[in-house]
């Protein structure tokens, strides 16, 4: 809901505020007060065209800045804050400025935003219906939306089970496309991935042979050169009497431990070292068992040298393709595997999926049947019940229907298409809203339209500028009678000139002008009821001043009291 507008630079106002409140709003005021530009404001907030021509002689831009109270958890306040806004206690203040070259910016919330995202968000905030501003219902799919919900609970289980049809359909016939379209391409990857497993597994790789492998190649290549040193390393540990080493360390380590040995008890400290002479000379013994083994152990094999190496060249040819070591190569075969079993089983899947698709195709067909006829029936309903509002309305002759088209695709909603249709006359063909009224006939056609879809297609805020326009008398009071019916479930802005409309206000602005022609903050006033009975005396023919305009406005009020404009059923 709109709780307040403050409008600058816009036309004549120069510096105007407007203090909304719920229920019926009217604006009043002289002829070329601007009272328009409230509408035209209301425009530019959400999403209109910027015109700079609007923009008031001598400004450098005009500025409309609202503030809103919206559901912190609804669908509008979750794209404010994708958009990086915010909202303060569930206000969210929406801002426009059109400059004097023609540029134009919003703010949605204290951020910048797209100008197309007003736009976006507009359709669940307001509905504006003025000569030039017909939004919303001119749009055959908020055509459709709200004829489904003025149809009621019959329809909304219908499209459910429609929607969930047509959604799995969807995604079965994209599977389907993906099966067939690409089957050669499918083929192709197989062939691939089937000659990549066969070669690994011709070539059996071990989880750590590569690895292995390579140390063993070494030691191979090597291996002249490892016994003679082994070898050496045990002479010099040991001695050998047909070796040409003279002194070995063994002897040498056994001459030291004897010399400590025939002392070691007189001294701690000296006993000590003789422990570790000890020590080495263990140590020193397993080394030269083991040197004596290891050069015992090592042999040149050229055949397993040979061997090794074809089968390194072998691995190293499996990781060019795919993958660096032996483990990733055995990843690969077990990954591509999988998706060879998974595309070897395309055929079977194909024909799941063609029995799925056409097992929904019926419940399809089926369900959009039903939302034909639901459709159908809720059309006539609605057109009938529109037809009679215009009867009151001034527009007796007019025929409001609703075509349905069905054709042969399946869209999101069913294969209808809706488009609401106006006749102003017998004789008159059915055409489009927009192209069978004029400006007025259209505001009221669009009010008679709204309420009757009044709690089907909820809209928090409604403003109407020239639905009383050609009309006057009973048809006013009628006019006036349906806007406040219609501000009993929401927020309702009308511009107007006639006190038979003014009269059902809730609340009641005037808009002035100060002497130099503008209007500013201060020539908004809200009217309390002596300032309404003033009011509507002037608008009745300036008689604002005469006791009997005076009595004509004060017996306009009590007529649309609600109590007595609608008496408790």
């Amino acid at each position: 809901m709109l709780e307040e507008v403050r409008i600058q630079g816009l036309g004549v106002i120069d510096d105007a505020v407007l203090e909304l409140s719920p229920g019926l709003t009217v604006v009043t005021g002289e002829t070329g007060a601007g009272k328009t530009m409230v509408v035209t404001g209301l425009g530019l907030l959400f999403g209109g065209r910027a015109d700079p021509q609007r923009v008031r002689p001598g400004a450098d831009r005009a500025l409309v800045e609202g503030r809103l109270t919206v559901p912190r958890e609804g669908r509008v306040a979750e794209r404010v804050s994708e958009a990086g806004g915010e909202l303060d206690d569930d206000v969210l203040i929406v801002a426009r400025t059109v400059s004097a070259e023609g540029r134009s910016r919003a703010t949605l919330g204290g951020r910048s935003a797209p100008v197309s995202l007003l736009a976006y968000l507009a359709d669940d905030l307001v509905a504006v219906h003025g000569q030039s501003d017909q939004q919303r219902l001119l749009r055959t799919d908020r055509q459709r939306a709200s004829l489904d919900r003025f149809a009621g609970e019959e329809l909304g289980k219908a499209l459910k089970q429609y929607a969930a049809a047509h959604r799995r359909h969807r995604e079965v016939s994209e599977e389907l496309t993906e099966l067939t379209e690409r089957a050669r391409e499918r083929a192709q990857e197989a062939d691939m991935l089937r000659f990549g497993v066969e070669e690994i597994a011709a070539a059996q790789p071990v989880s750590g042979e590569d690895a292995e492998l390579l140390a063993e190649e070494t030691r191979l290549a090597h291996a002249d050169g490892l016994r003679v040193a082994a070898t050496t390393a045990h002479e010099a540990l040991v001695g050998d009497p047909a070796s040409d080493v003279e002194v070995d360390v063994s002897a040498l380590l056994s001459a030291a431990r004897q010399a400590v040995a025939a002392v070691r008890e007189h001294d701690p400290e000296l006993a000590a070292i003789g422990e570790r002479l000890d020590e080495a000379s263990y140590i020193l013994t397993d080394a030269a068992t083991e040197l004596a083994s290891y050069a015992e152990s090592v042999d040149a094999d050229p055949a397993r040298l040979a061997h090794v190496q074809e089968r390194r060249a072998l691995l190293t040819s499996l990781s060019r393709k795919y993958g660096e070591t032996a483990d990733d190569i055995l990843a690969w075969a077990e990954d591509a595997a999988k998706r060879l079993a998974s595309l070897e089983g395309d055929d079977e899947r194909i024909e799941e999926l063609r029995a799925e698709a056409e097992e929904l195709y019926g419940r399809m067909d089926h369900w959009a049947g039903e939302l034909t006829r639901i459709r159908t029936e809720a059309a006539e309903r609605f057109g009938a019940a529109v037809t009679e509002e215009l009867t009151a309305l001034a527009m007796p002759h007019a025929r409001v229907s609703v075509r349905i088209t069905t054709g042969q695709d399946f869209g999101s909603h069913g294969r209808d298409e809706v488009e609401l249709l106006l006749a102003p006359h017998p004789s008159a063909r059915p055409l489009p809203l927009h192209k069978g009224a004029s400006g007025g006939e259209l505001s009221r056609v669009m009010l008679a339209i709204e309420v009757v879809f009044a709690g089907a297609d909820p809209v928090p805020t409604f403003v109407f500028d020239e639905v009383d326009a050609g009309v006057g008398g009973k048809a006013a009071v009628e006019i006036g009678r349906r806007l406040a019916r219609l501000a009993r479930r929401s927020q309702v802005i009308v511009v107007t000139h006639l006190p038979q409309v003014a009269a059902f206000a809730d609340a009641h602005l005037v808009v002035e002008k100060s002497t130099d022609g503008l209007v500013t903050e201060s020539g908004v006033l809200r009217l309390d009821r002596g300032g309404r009975v003033r009011e509507l005396s002037r608008m009745l023919a300036g008689l604002e001043d005469s006791e009997l305009g005076r009595a004509h406005a004060e017996e306009l009020l009590v007529n649309a009291d609600p109590e007595r404009a609608y008496p408790a059923a």
